[in-house]
């Protein structure tokens, strides 16, 4: 899951400190228990030393080994057994003299090998929440989902009414982020502007960021705007964070196509995004307020092809909900 390099610093800042705060809270624990029972601290000391007794009793000249063995062992058997009561007498668990690390997997470091570990997964999740809240606004959830502002009369040109309809998409699309996957597949969302477009891309997104994948959001002008940064500006590796992420993401959302100045540029952008998701099995939402038609004549048939032929259609229809809900 290739979460934003924003994300990922953030996710790993915290389990840092964390960690940090864990280590100090284990040493603060470990010296007071210390200060009460000091003969402690002389017993785990002493069994600390018991790998450098144990070598330098083989490599003693003059002493029969075995001997100094078997003392070594009776002796650490003793200092066992009199940790043991200390602790059973005070009611002391063996735990809180333990130094165990934030987690056990990693050892708090947030991989495994060259695997993220799930703490470090989680932390990127709660974080790609915030920074989607930022973005979104916080409120967008199908619950919320208002059916009743689309007319209920019939639509001749459909053969059902747009409530009927929006009904149908507002179900496909809470299957689509309960059930998503990397490769489950594209949406392409076309209406009018108005139409609840962005708002159920939006509840697609929280839901598919709170299962754990990781979710690139954007309009498509930021898009197109990092794009350009990339390429003529002088942000050098910091244009290249955003331009990666949206290929590497499990989903991408790309909202208000055609808002852009479309370019040369832009076009051979979408392109690059459309088709190298596609090549890689990667899911994509785009939402637009051009007509089929329009699609082509802006962004080629190669472009509007692969949107039209290979991504699932929502066809948005009924009035501007934002006019009808002031």
């Amino acid at each position: 899951m290739a979460y934003s390099e924003s994300v990922l610093r953030a996710a790993e800042a915290r389990l840092a400190a964390e960690r940090q705060q864990h280590d100090e809270q284990n040493r603060r624990r470990i010296a007071e228990i210390y200060a009460a029972q000091p003969r402690l601290r002389e017993i785990d000391s002493a069994l600390r030393k018991t790998s450098a007794r144990v070598m330098a009793a083989c490599f003693r000249k003059g002493e029969d080994t075995q001997t100094a063995l078997e003392q070594l062992k009776r002796e650490n058997l003793a200092l066992q057994q009199e940790r043991a009561w200390i602790l059973d007498s005070n009611e002391i668990s063996p735990d809180d003299l333990a130094d165990t690390p934030i987690c056990t997997a990693c050892g708090g470091t947030g991989y495994v090998g060259a695997v993220m570990c799930g703490c470090l997964r989680e932390l990127c999740r709660q974080e790609q929440k915030k920074e989607l809240s930022s973005i979104l606004g916080g409120k967008e959830r199908f619950e919320h989902f208002r059916l009743d502002v689309y007319p209920d009369a019939v639509d001749p040109a459909l053969g059902v009414s747009p409530r009927t309809l929006m009904q149908c998409i507002l179900q496909s699309a809470q299957h689509y982020a309960r059930t998503f996957s990397p490769a489950s597949g594209s949406i392409l969302m076309l209406g009018a502007t108005g139409l609840g477009k962005t708002y159920l891309s939006a509840c697609i997104a929280r839901t598919v960021a709170d299962r754990g994948f990781s979710v690139a959001y954007e309009s498509a002008i930021r898009v197109f705007a990092d794009f350009e940064a990339e390429k003529f500006g002088n942000r050098g590796e910091e244009a290249s964070d955003p331009t990666r992420r949206y290929f590497a993401c499990d989903l991408l959302i790309l909202d208000d196509l055609g808002t852009e100045m479309t370019t040369q540029f832009t076009v051979s952008a979408l392109y690059q995004i459309v088709n190298t998701r596609m090549l890689e099995h990667k899911a994509a939402i785009i939402s637009t307020n051009l007509p089929a038609a329009e699609l082509e004549r802006r962004y080629g048939a190669q472009t509007a092809s692969r949107l039209l032929g290979s991504y699932e259609l929502y066809q948005f229809r009924g009035n501007d909900i934002r006019m009808m809900q002031k």
